[in-house]
């Protein structure tokens, strides 16, 4: 009776899974269908602004000599150059970073790819229409910075639920995420509902956006992931974050300079790369008062906090003040991992696998908030900080509920389940 009973178990276990398979085969043809539509969106004859920009570059043929449009290259091959560093960012230095979990490096990085793949085609077609105010040329170096910066805050959303989505879920988290950051993005910096908000940067609009849309996503989850596989990292996961983190390091001047006016890109550069410099100073000595020893989690994490922190005003400060932001970064980035993570995980009952609120959520607030000594507009910029947070949390958590829909990864933070590993 014992062994027939594990045969029907066995069976039915089999056609359960057999179930799942046929559902993700629909969903995928599903998202195929949906990612040729959104190609066919832009097509000239049926997106007015693809067609306008389109014309607009064949009508400059000859003209090349005039002065204006001389300048506009130049300064659009600049920027282009900045959003091939920041691409550089997103793919190798994002994905590289989120390879700490130790036999979830294939998953992380795929995840890397297909968000960053859903976010910068997804923004582009939203900002495609709308009225004044709201849409933008679609044939646009600024544009496609723009939608970087969405999928950078996607990159970070992605980091508190990281090793425990399957690859569809992501995708699905992606295209909810992108609707929700155009909104946050169009009500604080173009509606003019907060008028003299400063976040040049970043720091509010995209890291702690993307931080708290993350957190939403993860709140009361930490029951249905009971009893799994923790997440662990080893010498080599941790020594590929490194890397990750190194060229976040690296490039992260161009990020915050990516849109700043020509004038101040030098200023923006130097503030940012201080910043970072006083993070990782930070980091390294209260890793180890606090630690005892050097912890390189802390090392790979909370030394870009600087970077974080600075975004908000830096293109307006000076290298002392960045120094200064960027040592208070690297401290509560600190206390983040070591304090303060266990106690928010017991209050959203929710696991952050990055510790996304550590590096870019607190932060983020921070940087935000010492833009007030620069504006003078202490309401202004917190009462933007909170609606911010605000959309953040509820979209992620509306996000959360969605997803969960299309069931659990069956081995979390592992790539066996959904990878051929040898």
């Amino acid at each position: 009776m014992a062994k027939l009973s594990t045969i029907k178990e066995t069976r039915a276990r089999d056609v359960r899974y057999e179930a799942k398979t046929t559902v993700n085969k629909g969903l995928l043809i599903l998202l195929m269908l949906l990612f040729i539509g959104a190609a066919l969106v832009l097509i000239p004859s049926i997106n007015h602004n693809v067609s306008t920009g389109i014309s607009a570059i064949n009508s400059q043929g000859g003209q090349v000599n005039q002065d204006s449009i001389q300048y506009s290259t130049i300064f659009d091959t600049l920027k282009y150059e900045r959003s091939i560093h920041i691409l550089a960012m997103l793919l190798v230095g994002f994905g590289f970073l989120m390879v700490f979990v130790r036999h979830h490096g294939y998953s992380s990085l795929t995840a890397t790819l297909l968000v960053v793949s859903v976010a910068i085609p997804m923004y582009t077609i939203i900002k495609s229409f709308g009225g004044e105010g709201f849409s933008k040329p679609t044939i646009s170096i600024d544009t496609l910075l723009c939608a970087e910066f969405a999928a950078a805050g996607l990159l970070i959303a992605i980091g508190a639920p990281l090793g425990r989505l399957k690859m569809d879920q992501y995708i699905i988290m992606g295209i909810l995420f992108v609707p929700a950051y155009i909104l946050n993005e169009w009500l604080i910096l173009d509606s003019g509902m907060f008028k003299g908000f400063l976040d040049t940067g970043g720091s509010i609009i995209i890291h702690a956006f993307g931080a708290y849309f993350g957190l939403g996503v993860i709140t009361n989850t930490l029951s249905k992931f009971k009893g799994d596989a923790v997440c662990e990292s080893n010498i080599n996961s941790n020594l590929f974050c490194m890397l990750g983190s190194m060229v976040l390091w690296l490039f992260w001047p161009s990020f915050t300079s990516a849109i700043v006016a020509p004038e101040r890109v030098v200023l923006t550069a130097i503030n940012t790369i201080f910043a970072l410099c006083g993070a990782t100073l930070a980091t390294y000595i209260f890793t180890k008062i606090i630690r005892g020893k050097i912890e390189i989690a802390d090392i790979a994490n909370a030394a870009l906090a600087g970077g974080v922190a600075i975004g908000s005003t830096c293109d307006m400060t000076t290298p002392g003040y960045a120094m200064l932001i960027g040592i208070a970064a690297g401290a509560l980035s600190v206390i983040g991992y070591t304090t303060i993570a266990p106690q928010l995980e017991k209050l959203i009952r929710g696991t952050d696998t990055c510790g996304i609120n550590n590096l870019h959520g607190m932060p983020g607030l921070l940087g935000g908030a010492a833009a007030i000594f620069i504006t003078g507009k202490a309401g202004t910029q917190l009462s933007a900080i909170v609606v911010t947070v605000c959309i953040a949390f509820i979209c992620g958590k509306i996000t959360g509920t969605v997803i969960a829909f299309l069931s659990k990864k069956e081995l979390p933070y592992n790539d066996k389940d959904e990878y051929i590993v040898a």
